[in-house]
């Protein structure tokens, strides 16, 4: 007859029967930030030209102006410089492997969340001068209430994050047991 010592067993331990087990999936993020400056090349030059014309040409006609036109003049053209700067660094995205956070604003914050499992499409934009600046465009259709529609404008490395997603809201739609059901007329 052998003696068994119980502390040497292998066998469930007491944490294996704790009723609130972590899971097994960890959120993994995909992309975290602001949309790419790059992506808004077009409306960063336009707005430079407009905030160029208001600082420049009150200093060439300054004897034909007052001094306080020219001042306000000049306020406003390096408000045009910054004014697109500060609107694309306003928007926050974090893209995970189970929802999307949208964060927007300075002072007072706004954050929609949409989890994958809402998604009912995907779409994916990339247009040619996009192409050359390595970003694109991805809409999200869903069902949430709140988010049915979503733009993620800005992104890099978009077609891989188009395709990663594609497989993930399948793969959440799974986890969830969420079947799409046809419905015939």
């Amino acid at each position: 007859m052998t003696n068994v010592n119980p502390a040497t067993t292998s066998g469930p331990t007491p944490e294996d029967d704790r009723p609130h087990r972590p899971a097994d999936d960890r959120e993994e993020v995909y992309f975290q930030g602001s949309p790419c400056m790059r992506a808004e090349a077009g409306k960063f030059t336009v707005a430079a030209i407009i905030g160029l014309a208001f600082i420049v040409l009150p200093l060439i006609f300054h004897d034909r102006l007052p001094g306080w036109a020219i001042a306000v003049s000049i306020v406003i053209g390096l408000i045009a410089f910054v004014a697109p700067v500060l609107a694309q660094k306003t928007i926050r995205y974090r893209i995970s492997n189970y929802r999307i956070d949208y964060e927007r604003g300075v002072l007072s914050k706004n954050i929609d969340t949409l989890e994958l499992w809402h998604v009912e499409d995907i779409q994916f934009h990339q247009s040619l001068t996009d192409r050359l600046a390595g970003v694109g465009t991805i809409t999200v259709i869903s069902h949430d209430d709140t988010t049915p529609k979503l733009q993620l404008h800005g992104l890099p490395r978009p077609r891989e994050l188009f395709d990663t997603l594609k497989q993930r809201v399948i793969a959440v739609k799974r986890q969830r047991g969420v079947i799409k059901m046809d419905v015939g007329n």
